[in-house]
């Protein structure tokens, strides 16, 4: 029984240092829940741990923090279903958090009030309540995503740059126009067409302005083979021309997880030189 007790205390040790948490957010705009996987790198596992005591130890030294957007016909679980989210948060130290962007979403408000206000939760529930739960900083906060969550990073990184040190995509439909209405974004944002603006409105290679003026840097990569690859490219070409920071990454590669599993390393190698305020070439 000695022999093995020290191994079950070790088993039960690891357990609650590889914390794994889901967040289900009731929300009014949404007219449904959420729900939220968080990922908390082993190092920082005790900061969240159920006994520990703000009262007795202050609040813990904020973590950095990266939230990651799935892609069209995905849902929360994605990315955890095809990449070692615990794993990466265990080498690169960053809380990765993946809401619910639901089948179609795009992670934008939609035209029918009644259906989905997804950039209206992010800011006014979502943000909010995990910074809170999770004591994050807009300095050491991440977001990036991939395809049709790629363009919703960008997207709410562009509606307020001030929540955020940084943002990516990948293979992000960043000209909403590329799908001309296909995937579910008539659903959200009405027939495509000239007389409806808002799939140039809702667009993030058309809202690059608001970016003006910060030195806050977008990471957008794309596979060369991907055919979205043109929306990268044109999206780097405004930002060229606004004066907007952005890294421009491409390499061989499609639409795919294999891409993908290898373009979120490569987010998370940018955005831990940004926060460490390492070399970046400039």
């Amino acid at each position: 029984m000695k022999k093995i007790l020290p191994t079950l205390l070790g088993a039960i040790l690891a357990l609650t240092l590889h914390a794994q948490d889901l967040v289900v957010i009731e929300s009014s705009r949404l007219h449904c829940n959420d729900s939220v996987l968080v990922f908390i790198p082993q190092q920082f596992a005790s900061n969240y741990a159920a006994e520990y005591c703000v009262e007795c130890c202050g609040d813990p030294e904020p973590v950095p923090a990266l939230y990651l957007l799935h892609g069209w016909s995905g849902c929360f679980r994605d990315w955890s279903n095809k990449s070692d989210l615990q794993k990466v948060a265990d080498e690169t130290g960053f809380i990765i958090i993946c809401p619910d962007g639901f089948y179609d979403s795009w992670y934008v408000n939609a035209v029918n009030p009644e259906d989905m206000q997804w950039r209206d939760f992010f800011a006014r529930e979502l943000y909010p309540q995990i910074k809170e739960k999770y004591w994050l900083v807009p300095e050491k906060t991440f977001i990036t995503g991939l395809s049709m969550g790629g363009h919703g990073a960008i997207n709410l990184f562009l509606d307020n740059v001030s929540r955020f040190r940084a943002a990516g995509s990948m293979s992000g439909v960043l000209d909403l126009n590329a799908e001309a209405g296909r995937l579910g974004l008539a659903e959200r944002l009405g027939p495509y067409g000239a007389d409806n603006p808002r799939h140039d409105g809702e667009s993030a290679v058309n809202r690059i302005e608001r970016a003006m003026g910060t030195d806050k840097l977008m990471v957008i990569s794309c596979g060369y083979s991907d055919k979205l690859y043109p929306c990268s490219r044109a999206f780097c070409e405004r930002c060229k021309e606004l004066g907007v920071p952005y890294v421009e990454l491409y390499s061989p590669g499609v639409h795919s997880w294999k891409y993908w599993d290898y373009a979120l390393r490569l987010h998370l190698w940018y955005f831990s030189r940004i926060l460490n305020g390492e070399n970046l070439g400039y």
